[in-house]
């Protein structure tokens, strides 16, 4: 039995999510929409009486200034609407399983206010005016309201069946016939079960169980496929490569964890081997800092995946040592190009402009409620990511000096604590292991997970509390293969035996396996010695946190599962994490050589500028920034937004970790798939060069600098594709030895390739590199935007001929040959003078050039600042003679800044600059122009900055 609770605004107020949505259904090309009002819908299971429903409603759910509410009505319910139009009815709820926290939330409200009900689910009814048809109804519904992955949708004159019964479970254990199974067989167990396992792995499989004479335990076999994804090991990158003819035996090992062990800095507290990165902060506390990527289940669900992304990577913090607190986030997306025509969509995929709405707020959604500011991102768009977008999310933490170790004991009890176990994130890990196509909605809409930061902010509280009382010997996070992973890692080296019947669960149903397995958020597992067991189950109920025994570590490293005093599953742990063969692959890349345009010079490139500032990977993200809380916790210093009206584009965030201290940290990232078209090697370069000089830009130094990898690439069993990421790679090492900057943690995604009907999209190689540094004192920062007319304007660095995969050819439609190179012996003196500068306090205003080159980074400086630039492209430092006015003003060639200094500090800071390429270029003037003179001393670029600004600013204000 349930009742129904609707709740709208009233007829003589506006409907503002009703309105937006009406704006959405225009701009996927379906007019004749003359309004949408949207009813909020609450179903409430159990025997409640009218009285308790009216309570529910007005302290509940209701503004009863603006809103009204019925119950038990009519579910046709069109308030607001002509009676003369035609309305359509559309109600949107989750799929069964499918956490939605609101529930959560109300259920624990109903509580307070003490009624009592068996359940809640929600919905949302809208309500269409328009002369529409029925299919463009249903298009609709499932184009623009609804994600058909989670959730349901009834057209009326369907009427919803919310059916609250539970799914009751009866045990049975289960066996996988493997022994006698040939290879045909075995590569069918693989793919029906979405172990995601290839032959040799699933041959090794069934040599250990012939061995031991028996068939796998269905469990035993998830187990298996979780700790073997590529996901949770790593396999290609540890694996051997034959690249040319050259054996790399481990790549990941002779690239990026060899130049940390070869700089050895002391300053490295914990790289490689924890959840994430630690570095030395201060006296009393270290820094530690992870990123991860939630690629495939943003595919598949935008908001679930992005907001969960978010919450597992918060948790990687809560999980380093013995529990680090999340003090800034970091957020950079890809997506396919948002203005891409329906018909243009291929099957299974979801629009890009839908895709990046979902993402962003699910990123905000987790980051807010969480209390923790995120300050620094970037968002990158290409065709290529249609299929398959790419969502970075990174945390950064700060930790206590003796809080950095942990280690479970024998005999320690294993704790789980906080949210509850579902269905969602079933074979997540392994999901994330292979390639999206048009059914993977259906085949891996479990892997599907949502998440509840209200939760989590609980659980990170209690997890404090409990930490500084020493109650836990060690802690880590329930991410990818849930339970499985997380005590399967933990008690490697011990053993281990769990009683998956006290888990606790969301509902009913849950079979072991699945129980095991899950990815449901939120949770995470502590090894409490007995005798603190009372103690700490003490900690988490205060806090309303939910916290239970559900085994213990052992000493004879087995993993042993039990269910309701049934033997369930029982792996030896050595083959469970060593077990696993190499894996052989081959690797080639060939330069590939593009068209070299040949573009006619102009009188007046000032539509070339406004047409680079509006490009999608140039334009202004204010849109998404401004959903996102930077002042939280209090320690921002320098945001991701600057200038008079705090609209400029940063190069970098600062914030103050310790409250009270002068000394912060700054955070950056670089990144630039399309030179990895044309080369990954100087791609990655490139990346990790801009990555550093934001760090300068901002007034930090490389004295003290961390960098993290994130490698994003298609199908690696393809030689070529696994041949870029070998390059990439080694340009990893290459320039951080040069540089003097090691990596402290890194991911990879793999296998980031849509298949179609026609064809394989394949995502363009992209590497994330993002860095992290420690400032002395941030009275030193530096914004981005001019200062004050009269200043000089000086170009640091040497200008090349490197338009190769420039924005400037791309708004041509040309990709070109010569990419940008990384010179990092000069890039040394370049930003250790910019460091000195800023320590004299001589710089008023620094940026980066980076996308667009010398004529993009000018007018950023100038509208963020509110004045104009008169600058001359002749006191440009070359690299030989260039004759091109539009290669001066757009290459992108790395480690160059445009530098504003006062004129009375120009001998000051020329006596700092001396032994690196530079060129006094120009003034700040108090007209609103950019004014930019050519080589013959012409003016080829006279434009007002607020028509630059408005060209950067109107593609994403939506």
């Amino acid at each position: 039995m349930y009742s129904r609770i609707e709740v709208f605004f009233k007829s003589e107020f506006p409907d503002p999510l009703g309105n937006t949505i009406r704006s959405e259904i225009e701009a996927f090309g379906f007019p004749g929409v003359t309004s949408v009002r949207v009813h909020q819908v609450y179903i409430i299971f159990g025997n409640v009486s009218k009285h308790d429903l009216d309570t529910i409603a007005r302290k509940l759910f209701v503004d009863t200034v603006t809103q009204r509410y019925q119950y038990n009505g009519d579910t046709v319910t069109h308030r607001g609407m002509s009676d003369r139009s035609p309305f359509h009815i559309i109600e949107i709820s989750r799929k069964p399983g499918v956490m939605d926290p609101a529930e959560l939330s109300i259920l624990k409200a109903l509580r307070d206010i003490g009624i009592h009900v068996d359940g809640i689910k929600t919905a949302q009814k809208y309500i269409i005016n328009g002369n529409l048809s029925r299919e463009t109804v249903h298009t609709i519904a499932t184009r623009v309201l609804a994600n058909t992955k989670i959730e349901d949708i009834f057209v009326y004159p369907e009427m919803p069946d919310y059916n609250h019964g539970n799914i009751h479970y009866t045990f049975k254990k289960n066996f996988v016939p493997l022994l006698d199974a040939d290879n045909a067989r075995l590569e069918e167990i693989s793919r029906l079960g979405q172990l995601s396992l290839n032959l040799q792995e699933m041959q090794a499989i069934q040599g250990y169980y012939r061995s031991l004479k028996r068939e796998p335990a269905d469990v035993e076999l998830e187990t298996i496929a979780q700790t073997w994804s590529e996901h949770c090991i790593h396999k290609t990158l540890k694996g051997i490569i034959d690249f040319n003819g050259n054996r790399i035996d481990n790549l990941l090992r002779n690239t990026i964890m060899r130049v940390t062990e070869e700089l050895d800095k002391p300053w490295c507290v914990s790289v490689f081997k924890d959840n994430a990165g630690i570095i030395q902060f201060d006296d009393c506390y270290n820094i530690c800092f992870k990123v991860e990527t939630h690629n495939h289940p943003s595919a598949i669900e935008p908001y679930g995946g992005a907001n969960t992304g978010v919450g597992g990577v918060i948790r990687d913090i809560m999980g380093t040592g013995l529990g680090g607190k999340p003090i800034l986030n970091t957020d950079i997306f890809c997506f396919g190009l948002p203005d891409t025509p329906l018909d243009k969509i291929p099957k299974g995929v979801l629009h890009p402009k839908r895709v990046m709405k979902g993402v962003v707020a699910g990123v905000r959604d987790y980051g807010n409620r969480m209390g923790i500011p995120t300050s620094n991102g970037a968002v990158f768009f290409d065709e290529r990511y249609i299929g398959n977008p790419l969502v970075f999310c990174g945390t950064v933490g700060i930790i206590p000096k003796n809080k950095c170790q942990k280690e479970a004991r024998p005999d320690d009890l294993i704790v789980v604590v906080g949210g509850r176990t579902g269905r969602d994130g079933i074979h997540g890990a392994t999901f994330s292991s292979v390639e999206l196509h048009d059914r993977s909605e259906q085949i891996s809409g479990g892997a599907v997970q949502i998440g509840n930061a209200i939760t989590e902010k609980a659980l990170l509280d209690a997890l404090l509390q409990a930490r500084d009382k020493g109650l836990y010997t060690c802690i880590t996070d329930c991410g990818a293969g849930g339970l499985s992973s997380a005590i399967g890692e933990m008690g490697e080296n011990l053993g281990a035996i769990v009683y998956l019947e006290k888990v606790p669960l969301k509902y009913e149903g849950l079979s072991y396996s699945e129980i095991w397995i899950s990815e449901s958020q939120e949770r995470m597992v502590l090894a409490v010695p007995p005798e603190k067991e009372s103690e700490i189950l003490h900690v988490f109920e205060t806090e309303n946190v939910e916290a239970t025994v559900i085994g213990r570590f052992t000493r004879d490293r087995i993993l042993r599962l039990m269910y309701n005093s049934q033997g369930v599953g029982e792996i030896e742990m050595n083959f469970l994490h060593k077990g696993i063969p190499r894996l052989e692959r081959k690797a080639v890349w060939h330069r590939r050589v593009f068209e070299e345009p040949v573009l006619s010079e102009k009188e007046d490139y000032g539509f070339d500028v406004k047409k680079i500032l509006s490009a999608w990977n140039v334009c202004s993200k204010e849109w998404i920034i401004r959903q996102y809380d930077h002042e939280v916790q209090g320690g921002s210093v320098l945001k991701p937004l600057q200038g008079i009206q705090n609209d400029g584009p940063g190069d970098a965030c600062i914030i103050i970790p310790v409250l009270g201290s002068r000394k912060g940290i700054i955070v950056s990232n670089g990144m630039n798939p399309r030179y990895g078209d044309i080369d990954p090697y100087h791609m990655a370069a490139s990346a990790i060069d801009e990555a550093l000089r934001q760090i300068i830009a901002v007034g930090g130094s490389l004295k003290q600098v961390a960098l993290l990898d994130n490698f994003c690439w298609g199908n690696t069993n393809k030689p070529d594709r696994l041949g870029s990421l070998v390059m990439a790679a080694q340009a990893c090492y290459d320039i951080a030895l040069a540089y003097g900057t090691p990596f402290i943690s890194g991911k990879d995604s793999l296998n980031n390739e849509f298949v179609t009907d026609k064809e394989t999209i394949v995502i363009p190689p992209t590497l994330l590199i993002s860095a992290i540094s420690v400032m002395e004192d941030v009275r030193n920062a530096v914004s981005m935007d001019i200062k004050e007319p009269g200043n000089l304007i000086y170009l640091i660095g040497l200008t090349r001929a490197e338009l190769g995969g420039s924005h400037y050819y791309h708004v041509h439609g040309y990709t070109g040959n010569n990419v940008p190179k990384v010179d990092v012996t000069l890039g040394m003196k370049i930003m250790n003078a910019l460091s000195e500068a800023t320590n004299q306090r001589i710089i008023r205003s620094c940026h980066d050039c980076s996308e667009g080159g010398l004529a993009v980074t000018a007018a950023e400086m100038a509208f963020a600042g509110g004045y104009g630039m008169l600058l001359n492209l002749s006191a440009i430092a070359t690299e030989g003679q260039i004759h091109r006015n539009d290669t001066l003003l757009f290459s992108e060639s790395n480690t160059r800044f445009i530098v504003e200094v006062r004129p009375e500090h120009h001998k000051q800071f020329e006596a700092l600059i001396k032994d690196i390429p530079y060129g006094m270029i120009g003034k700040v003037i108090g007209e609103p122009l950019l004014k930019i003179n050519g080589l013959n001393n012409r003016l080829i670029v006279h434009e007002n900055i607020y028509d630059l600004k408005e060209a950067w600013q109107s593609p994403l204000r939506w």
